[in-house]
């Protein structure tokens, strides 16, 4: 039985890389709980190891040393087959260039997870894609195609397709990068609607405003945390939203 608490866990996190004599260390010896439920963002200039990091908390890399465990399990014990299994069924990404497949419809890109699964039926696919679609404001969307849909809305489309697999983590890179203000706020009320579903977020990005709609933020510098704090005042996205609505299109900047 799955518990609340700590779900994933890195210690002394080391990663090293070597490029002719020179010898690059982009992780020094990070340490990090992350408990179920946790909406965190992870902040840095570039360089600063935090993709690295994220990649490494994705099963896309491996630590040069160190520990890591999800629910209690020994990620970097896994073999490829695992690690493919962990990410297929354990995690979703959201990506800054959305990732989605340009010649596909909307349903279809939500759908991509689950061709791997060969227990999961072409009726189920249809009825979980639908079903994460409407989660995120696209049911009458399911049939467009990529250049149909707004930078929002294939956003959208990408967190849907994270989300059909029903993740325990939704691991976000610059989510917002790509986007305006408004629709900013809008893929963050779609973050805070799942982390209060239960489904846990940890966000790069590079924006600190979009960081004050976590609920704590981790600050790398040079391989290392420097900083990790519980967000005060804490914005809400949807309150952040009816804000933008009230202004006269004269002072919105959206």
């Amino acid at each position: 039985m799955k518990t609340p608490g700590n779900l994933l866990i890195v210690k002394d996190l080391v990663k090293t890389y070597n490029t002719g004599s020179v010898e690059l260390q982009a992780l020094n010896k990070v340490s990090l709980s992350i408990d179920k439920g946790e909406f965190l963002t992870i902040m840095g200039a570039s360089g600063s190891g935090k993709s690295t990091f994220m990649n490494i908390l994705g099963c896309l890399d491996s630590p040069t040393s160190g520990t890591y465990t999800m629910e209690g399990k020994d990620v970097l014990k896994c073999s490829k087959n695992e690690l493919a299994e962990l990410r297929n069924s354990k995690l979703g990404f959201v990506f800054q260039s959305f990732n989605i497949l340009p010649r596909t419809s909307a349903l279809e890109n939500v759908e991509l997870p689950l061709l791997y699964n060969s227990k999961v039926g072409s009726k189920e696919r249809y009825d979980r894609a639908f079903a994460a679609l409407k989660s995120v404001g696209l049911a009458d969307r399911v049939d467009a195609m990529p250049n149909q849909l707004s930078g929002g809305q294939q956003q959208r489309v990408a967190i849907a397709r994270a989300l059909v697999n029903d993740p325990l983590v939704i691991m976000a890179d610059e989510p917002t990068g790509n986007l305006d203000s408004r629709t900013s706020y809008e893929i963050m009320e779609i973050f805070q609607k799942l982390n209060d579903n239960g489904i846990t977020i940890v966000m790069v990005t590079h924006e600190p405003d979009i960081a004050e709609f976590a609920k704590s933020n981790v600050v790398f510098k040079d391989g290392k945390i420097i900083a990790n704090n519980l967000v005060k005042d804490r914005k809400i996205a949807t309150e952040e939203l009816k804000k933008i609505a009230q202004l006269t299109p004269e002072n919105a900047t959206v």
